[in-house]
């Protein structure tokens, strides 16, 4: 039962950008309790045995690009409250033939391993690399506003363009460049090219070759626990199996900051709110989805390209072409016969995750929303393709459908796992045109989540910039100092 008595701000939502929101508010002196639906915190974020006793599984999010360009986990300092390993390899995509393209965490090296198509490859990220934080800051918050490096902008700007849309296959001759880069453009579960998923795949590409993908000892859970113990240390409380269905239900506070997308705070805030932002909360889209797979190995991936077991994170689906037609069956609201999934072998980097000469495995694939379709053999076929013998050091698996993803998140919905269809008009209207979308015209009310500007994410900043909101106009207060 949630406590009644009365509090500075609430957060409703213990997901990362919930928790970055109730951090920031209790770290500037403020009274902060959070209400989790759940029984533990964490959202996405959460690491679990899902398979087999000692065996420990990410269940949403695996791998971190924005874990340590993050302009908020760069103020609280989450590299020096968690260990973070940074895999060489940061992400690799291999091919039929045996060839596959391996993003290094250094560029030049990078490019050297692309022939031909190297120069264009270092020539497409070397501006963007050359000039990571001012792209993350562009990136990461409202697009709306005027940025304050425009030469950078319009850089990106006109690369996402071109790797959005018919010309994407102009800069390069041969077949492994072009697929690196859908590779990580498909993250976004949208039809290919389109200028978000570039967008989001060059913003990716970037960060691996500027800071890598780290991978967090101990899982994804090892980065909620920072910030649940910087939170409860200022002070705040977490109160769990809390689920809020009524604005009104909730005790008196100046400010109350949701990590909930905007159908649920349509819900909870009803006529409270007015009509028109109510429309826009309603036309908010949805996207595809999700399905997910992990697995229990006896060894490790029996990979053909000896390379890929250095990686962190794998692209499977073949070519450009063959990705990009498998995604528009996605969007056609069909299960693909060659699916995009995405793989994550934390294990060998990570001793804490499997019992010693065991490993895990995280997968997912894409699916249309709402699909009841155990993705399991899909996944094993895809993975066996580039790693034939995979079935016979598999122990266990423990699989999750799109809708049931819906169920244990509510945020997800329909297996949605960015919380609101990343297209390039919701990128700028998330989930309304303003330069601050956080703030909603609720007096005290604001929207946290990643249905907000930057999306998707475990990178803070959609909660960590309602929360500024939150400190100028309910407390007239300034910016916090978050390190430890």
């Amino acid at each position: 039962m949630a406590r009644r008595d009365a509090v500075d701000a609430i957060v409703v939502g213990s997901g990362p950008n919930g928790l970055a929101a109730a951090v920031t508010l209790a770290r500037a002196g403020l009274s902060v309790r959070v209400h989790e639906a759940a029984a533990e915190p964490g959202g996405g974020a959460r690491t679990a045995e899902l398979t087999t006793p000692g065996f420990r599984h990410d269940l949403c999010s695996a791998v971190h690009p924005m874990a340590l360009a993050s302009p908020f986990f760069r103020a609280f300092g989450l590299d020096r409250r968690i260990y973070l390993r940074v895999p060489e390899i940061s992400y690799a995509h291999p091919l039929d033939d045996g060839r596959a393209g391996i993003a290094w965490h250094d560029l030049d090296r990078t490019a050297d391993g692309l022939g031909r198509d190297g120069r264009a490859y270092r020539r497409l990220l070397g501006p963007l690399v050359a000039h990571e934080r001012a792209v993350t800051e562009f990136t990461g918050s409202t697009l709306v506003r005027v940025p304050r490096h425009p030469v950078t902008a319009a850089r990106f700007g006109l690369r996402a363009l071109e790797q959005g849309g018919p010309a994407w296959g102009l800069r390069f001759r041969d077949e492994v460049a072009p697929a690196m880069l859908t590779g990580v453009a498909a993250h976004t579960i949208r039809r290919l090219p389109s200028v978000a998923s570039a967008g989001a795949g060059l913003v990716l590409a970037m960060h691996a070759h500027a800071r890598g993908w780290p991978i967090p000892v101990g899982g994804s859970g090892a980065i909620i626990a920072a910030l649940v113990d910087d939170l409860v240390a200022h002070g705040g409380e977490i109160v769990t199996d809390a689920p809020v269905e009524d604005l009104r239900a909730l005790p008196a506070a100046r400010a109350v900051l949701f990590d909930v997308t905007p159908r649920a705070l349509d819900r909870i805030a009803g006529e409270r709110m007015p009509a028109r932002y109510r429309r826009a909360l309603r036309r908010f889209r949805y996207g595809n989805a999700a399905a997910k797979v992990d697995f229990a190995l006896s060894g490790p991936v029996p990979w053909t390209n000896p390379d890929l077991a250095g990686a962190g994170t794998l692209h499977l689906g073949g070519s450009r072409e063959e990705i990009a037609a498998g995604e528009r069956e996605v969007a056609r609201g069909r299960h693909p016969s060659s699916p995009y999934v995405l793989v994550s072998q934390p294990s060998p980097f990570d001793p804490t995750r499997a019992p010693e000469g065991r490993h895990v495995l995280w997968t997912y694939t894409h699916v249309p929303a709402g699909s009841t379709v155990d993705p399991t053999e899909a996944v094993i076929r895809q993975v066996e393709r580039f790693a034939p013998g995979f079935r016979d050091v598999v122990l266990a698996s423990s699989s999750r459908s799109a809708e049931r993803m819906q169920s244990e998140n509510a945020n997800y919905i329909g297996g949605d796992i960015a919380s609101g269809a990343p297209s390039l008009v919701q990128l700028v209207r998330r989930p309304v045109l303003s330069p601050d979308p956080w703030r909603t015209p609720l007096p005290g009310v604001y929207l946290a989540s990643a249905s907000t500007p930057p999306g998707p994410g475990v990178h803070g900043l959609a909660g960590w910039h309602a929360a500024r909101s939150a400190l100028r106009h309910e407390f007239g207060l300034g910016m916090p100092r978050l390190a430890p």
